[in-house]
C-alpha cells in the first residue's frame, strides 16, 4: 500500500472520493457544519457580549487570570508532534476505516450535549474526537495510530481551572515536604497549615494557591506526556510517567519552596519574598524535570549481565 506523502495523500483522497462519493459528501458537510458551530455559532452565555461560540469562549478563558494561558500553545505543540512523527507517517500505509464514523458520532454527541447543557468544555472535548474520526475515515488505521497522541494532546486545551479547589491538598503536601527537607539540611523550621516559619522567627512564609495550583500541575503534566511519548517504547511506561506527573509537580514546587527558605535564611525575608520569589517560579521545572528523567531512567534499567568467562566442566577419568 502507498505510504504517506503529499502526493500519495492526494491520490488516496481522490480514490476515496471516487469510491465513496456519498460518504465524502457527508464528511465534508459534517466538517463544515462543525467549523460553523465551533467558530461562528454563538451558543454559550456571556455576561458582556450576550453569547459566545466555543472558539471565542476558549480564547477568553485561556488567560493568566484563569492560569490557563498555556493552552494557546497546544495547537503549535500538536503540529510539532506531527512533524516529529513524519518518518512514521511516511511509512504508514494509507487506507480507510469505517470506525471513524463512530468517533465522529461521539464528537457530535459531545458537542450537542455541551450546547444543550451550556457546558462549552464538553463541546471543546468533541474537537479531538472529530479530528481523529476524520483521519480514520480518510487515511486509515495506520495513519490514525501514529496521529493518536498528537490529536489526543489537544485535550490539554480544555480548561480544568474548576479543579483549583481540588489542588488545595497539594499546598499541604508541598509545604510538608519543603519543611521536612529544610529541617534535614539544617534550616530549623516548623509548619502550621500552609505556613512555614523559622524557629528563630527570622522568616515566615504563607504558601498560597499560586505556588502549587493548577497552572504548575497542568504544565508539568504536559511535559510528562510529551516526554513519555517521545522517549518510552512501552505503553505501560508512558502511563506510569504520566500518572507520576502529580508527584513531579509536588517535588518541583517543594524544591522551589526550599530554595526560597534558603535565600531567606542567608539574605533575609525581604529579598526571598520579593525579587527572588518572582523569579523562582521557573525553578520548579528543573526539580520536576529532574524527577521525571530519573523515573524514566529507572523504568529502562536492564538487568546486569554476568560477563565472567564460562569454564567448561572437565570430567575426571580414573
Amino acid at each position: 500500500m502507498p505510504s504517506l506523502t503529499v502526493s500519495s495523500v492526494a491520490r488516496s483522497t481522490q480514490q476515496w472520493l471516487r469510491e465513496r462519493p456519498l460518504a465524502a459528501l457527508a464528511l465534508a458537510f459534517l466538517m463544515a457544519l462543525f467549523v460553523y458551530f465551533f467558530v461562528f455559532l454563538n451558543l454559550f452565555p456571556d455576561p458582556v457580549h450576550g453569547v459566545r461560540s466555543v472558539a471565542r469562549w476558549s480564547w477568553e478563558v485561556w488567560t493568566p487570570k484563569n492560569n490557563y494561558e498555556h493552552a494557546k500553545l497546544i495547537p503549535l505543540i500538536t503540529l510539532f508532534l506531527i512533524w516529529h512523527a513524519r518518518d512514521k507517517l511516511k511509512a504508514a500505509p494509507l487506507g480507510s476505516s469505517r470506525w471513524g464514523w463512530l468517533f465522529i458520532a461521539a464528537g457530535a454527541f459531545l458537542f450537542f450535549a455541551g450546547a444543550r447543557t451550556l457546558q462549552p468544555r464538553l463541546s471543546l472535548i468533541a474537537l479531538p474526537a472529530l479530528i481523529f474520526g476524520a483521519v480514520l475515515v480518510v487515511l486509515g488505521k495506520s495513519v490514525a495510530r501514529v496521529l493518536l497522541f498528537p490529536i489526543a494532546f489537544l485535550l490539554f486545551m480544555v480548561p480544568l481551572n474548576f479543579l483549583t479547589q481540588a489542588t488545595a491538598n497539594l499546598q499541604f503536601m508541598e509545604t510538608g515536604v519543603a519543611a521536612t527537607v529544610c529541617n534535614f539540611i539544617g534550616l530549623s523550621v516548623y509548619k502550621v497549615g500552609t505556613t512555614i516559619s523559622a524557629v528563630n522567627e527570622s522568616f515566615r512564609f504563607q504558601v498560597d494557591e499560586g505556588c502549587s495550583g493548577i497552572r504548575s500541575l497542568m504544565a508539568i503534566s504536559m511535559l510528562s506526556a510529551i516526554y513519555a511519548h517521545l522517549t518510552q517504547d512501552r505503553i505501560w511506561k508512558k502511563v506510569v510517567i504520566f500518572a507520576a506527573s502529580i508527584v513531579f509537580a509536588i517535588i518541583g514546587n517543594a524544591g522551589r519552596l526550599v530554595s526560597i527558605m534558603v535565600v531567606a535564611r542567608w539574605f533575609g525575608q525581604d529579598l526571598a519574598g520579593g525579587p527572588y520569589h518572582e523569579i523562582s517560579g521557573f525553578l520548579s521545572f528543573p526539580f520536576a524535570i529532574g524527577a521525571m528523567l530519573l523515573l524514566g531512567k529507572l523504568l529502562n534499567l536492564k538487568p546486569r549481565q554476568d560477563k565472567s568467562p564460562v569454564v567448561a566442566n572437565e570430567s575426571l577419568s580414573i
